[in-house]
């Protein structure tokens, strides 16, 4: 597998502040848009850590509006998660590695140009090439040419990937380095989105005002400050939105976001503080909370990049620390068990046959304070002699990294062994550990971008997968990825990525902390909020009275 560059990341929870004005004007000002009938909704947003490209967007904030404003080859069911076919008319294969993929005719973009199979493979070989820097491009290392267009070292030897071929203006082939009988559920994710020409002819004007064939397009957008969507009338597929468009709003503070939508001047807050998760599960929310599964998973990495932390001896010194934290406790007192204590690395949402198994973590998950001072002494002790967990510190993660450092230090009987290290913005916490600048632990966490356990450990934790933001690497995981990859039958394949996830229990590259539900409060104002299997709102489904 060549190495990949991909590096999405879950944002969870980034909050805070809300931005000067932005989020204080009343959301009873249905606000410009207009489209399909119905209000506008305000809804709590934060800001996106790139430009608005398919294939340079990873985190949730930049792929909510992604979502919006685009749609794919296929598209998850929001209560289920199964793919079905969204632009794509057939997507097959006679041997699992040659696919052909066939539109659906007549769609647009919405400045009312075409999509067509030239969209798809054009944007698929802006988004691999390494010049472009787009921090999706791993997702299209199977096909054929990647390694011409991203090269491990030096510059590309090609411009475009091999692989990919246009049949006809609703049709294109996809030749893949190898089988993968599962590669047509992935093409709903963000990166496989098709692009406009004007991407490629105006890019600063694109950056300024994306333009999608989703059901939403963008009105107008002022960063770090609001975005305005309308429904976009060229949309041709089935979610058509039941509002009159959405406001998003960028917060910076958990709490204000929360007072504004107590007030009314919010409709739908979906990143809620602790605080405000307290109130909700406790007390009478009026049926305006929903608290359920989502594929997210909350994990703590190590900086394996630092000499002092990939020793073996560290090896044990991390599995202590997994140890030495109270998972059940702090999930009951700090998340009033919106969140399940992990015992794997990937999620309950996949269910048994698509790759969740309880239990898989085993004693490294189980809280065990003796084990777990025995085991960080046996090491050697913490490198350093302190733990610091980094964090973020506008997107309410305080209050459980505090939790966790007191766990470790009860279990250790040193007040000052574990400590939280707060920076200041997610983007500035995000740029620190992309620059290989964590010294010490730093939290981490993934929303999965489809519904397979591939995509909760290839680009997690193989070696310079684009979101292993530990830079772990192990020959024997790579390989056995790999072969689970190669698998054309699912229940062999789904056993075989388990295979690897066992050698992250004695590798401990992150610890499993624990799985973490969607939450969502609603104003008065608004009806039928849900959310999808990656704990985004539904916007299209959501009514204004």
């Amino acid at each position: 597998m060549p190495a990949a560059t991909r590096v999405r990341w879950a944002v969870i929870a980034v909050t805070s502040v809300a931005l000067a004005a932005t989020g204080c004007s009343s959301s009873k000002s249905s606000g410009s848009g207009g489209g399909s009938g119905g209000g506008v909704v305000k809804a709590w947003w934060g800001d996106p850590q790139n430009p608005l490209e398919p294939a340079n967007t990873n985190e949730v904030n930049g792929g909510a509006v992604e979502n919006m404003i685009f749609a794919g080859l296929v598209q998850y069911d929001p209560k289920t998660s199964a793919a079905s076919n969204a632009n794509a008319d057939s997507i097959t294969s006679s041997d699992q590695q040659n696919w052909t993929v066939k539109l659906k005719p007549g769609w647009k973009f919405s400045d009312g140009t075409t999509v067509t199979a030239k969209s798809y493979v054009d944007a698929w070989n802006y988004g691999a090439l390494s010049t472009n820097k787009q921090v999706n491009a791993s997702f299209f290392q199977y096909i054929q040419g990647f390694n011409d267009v991203a090269p491990a070292t030096g510059s590309p030897t090609a411009q475009t990937m091999s692989g990919l071929k246009v049949v006809d203006d609703n049709t294109f082939t996809v030749a893949l380095t190898q089988k993968f009988s599962t590669w047509p559920q992935t093409l709903g994710y963000t990166a496989y989105y098709p692009l406009p020409a004007t991407f490629f002819s105006d890019h600063a004007g694109y950056l300024d005002k994306p333009v999608g064939n989703g059901p939403y397009k963008i009105q107008s957008y002022t960063r770090s400050q609001q975005m305005q969507l309308v429904p976009n009338p060229d949309y041709s597929g089935t979610n058509k939105p039941k509002n009159g468009g959405i406001n998003l709003v960028v917060y910076t503070d958990p709490n204000a976001a929360y007072s504004d939508l107590q007030s009314g001047a919010l409709d739908i807050d979906n990143t809620l503080s602790t605080t405000a998760l307290k109130t909700l599960a406790n007390g009478p929310s009026g049926g305006r909370f929903l608290n359920t599964p989502a594929g997210i998973i909350q994990t703590v990495s190590f900086p394996l990049y630092q000499s002092n932390w990939s020793t073996d001896k560290a090896k044990l010194v991390r599995q202590g620390i997994s140890m030495a934290i109270d998972r059940p406790t702090i999930v009951k007192t700090i998340f009033t068990n919106t969140r399940t204590p992990a015992t794997d690395w990937t999620s309950p949402v996949l269910g048994a046959s698509g790759g969740f198994k309880d239990g898989l973590c085993g004693d490294l998950c189980t809280y065990n304070p003796t084990k777990a001072k025995q085991l960080i002494e046996q090491g050697g002790g913490i490198p350093g002699g302190q733990l610091t967990i980094s964090y973020n510190a506008d997107g309410g993660h305080k209050d459980w990294v505090d939790a966790t450092c007191n766990s470790i230090n009860q279990a250790l009987g040193n007040n000052k062994a574990c400590v939280g290290n707060p920076i200041g913005t997610f983007a500035d916490f995000r740029n620190q550990v992309a620059g290989k600048k964590m010294t010490g632990a730093f939290r981490t966490g993934w929303q999965m971008d489809y519904p397979l356990i591939q995509d909760f450990l290839q680009p997690v934790y193989t070696t310079d997968g684009s979101s292993n933001d530990s830079h772990y690497s192990n020959p024997q995981f790579d390989a056995q990825v790999n072969k689970a990859n190669a698998e054309p039958d699912q229940a062999t394949s789904v056993s075989a990525f388990q295979d690897a996830e066992k050698m992250l229990v004695t590798d401990v590259p992150a610890i499993p902390l624990w799985y973490q539900n969607g939450t969502v409060a609603w104003s008065s104002r608004v009806n039928n909020v849900m959310l999808d299997p990656f704990s985004v709102p539904v916007y299209t489904e959501v009514t204004v009275s």
